[in-house]
């Protein structure tokens, strides 16, 4: 044999074992898709993450619309609680001016009529504007949401559990109450009625 065929020999054997010491592709292949897989899984935990994120933001963003509505319907509950007793003592005064004996009497207690109406009518204007509601429940049914039981009336005439007298009005600002209305309730002579409810 000559060297020649002794080298072609040597080249092919080298190719041959250069062949078997190849990776394997298949290999290859699962290891990219393993790779391809896992990025996906964290692409679709971040996708999820931010979908919560941007859920969480809008909640936040209602929640905050929302507290700064009622912070303006509410913002001025104290000023409305104290002006309340103001409307009250004027409209008590209307209702006990006398009318007078002597004509100058009555002149003066005519003067101080006029500007106590006056005061009073622009009071209810303002309490208007502002959304504050006057609760004057005579002849309704009792409820304890609005209304605060002082004493219970024997009357038949009337069904039992309406309000015969109220002692004094409650007030609501919008939808929110102030302060209860006092009534006195009725109740009938068989007294077998089931007890009321009579807080506010």
């Amino acid at each position: 044999m000559t060297i020649s065929q002794d080298n072609n020999k040597n080249s092919d054997q080298q190719t041959n074992n250069e062949t078997l010491q190849t990776p394997d592709e298949p290999e290859i292949i699962d290891i990219k898709d393993a790779r391809i897989t896992q990025l996906e899984e964290e692409c679709s935990k971040l996708k999820e993450s931010w979908v919560r994120a941007v859920a969480e933001t809008d909640n936040i963003r209602k929640r905050s619309q929302r507290d700064l509505e009622e912070n303006k319907k509410y913002a001025i509950t104290s000023f409305a609680t104290d002006m309340v007793n103001v409307l009250e003592n004027l409209k008590r005064a209307t209702e006990i001016i006398p009318s007078g004996q002597t004509e100058e009497a009555e002149n003066l207690l005519k003067i101080i009529g006029e500007g106590i109406n006056l005061t009073l009518q622009d009071l209810l204007n303002i309490f208007q504007k502002y959304n504050i509601i006057r609760i004057d429940p005579l002849g309704q049914k009792f409820d304890h949401n609005f209304h605060q039981a002082v004493a219970q009336i024997e009357n038949n005439d009337v069904e039992a559990g309406t309000i015969v007298q109220v002692v004094q009005a409650g007030y609501m600002i919008a939808d929110r109450l102030l302060r209860p209305a006092m009534v006195a309730v009725s109740k009938t002579s068989g007294s077998d009625t089931k007890k009321l409810d009579t807080t506010a």
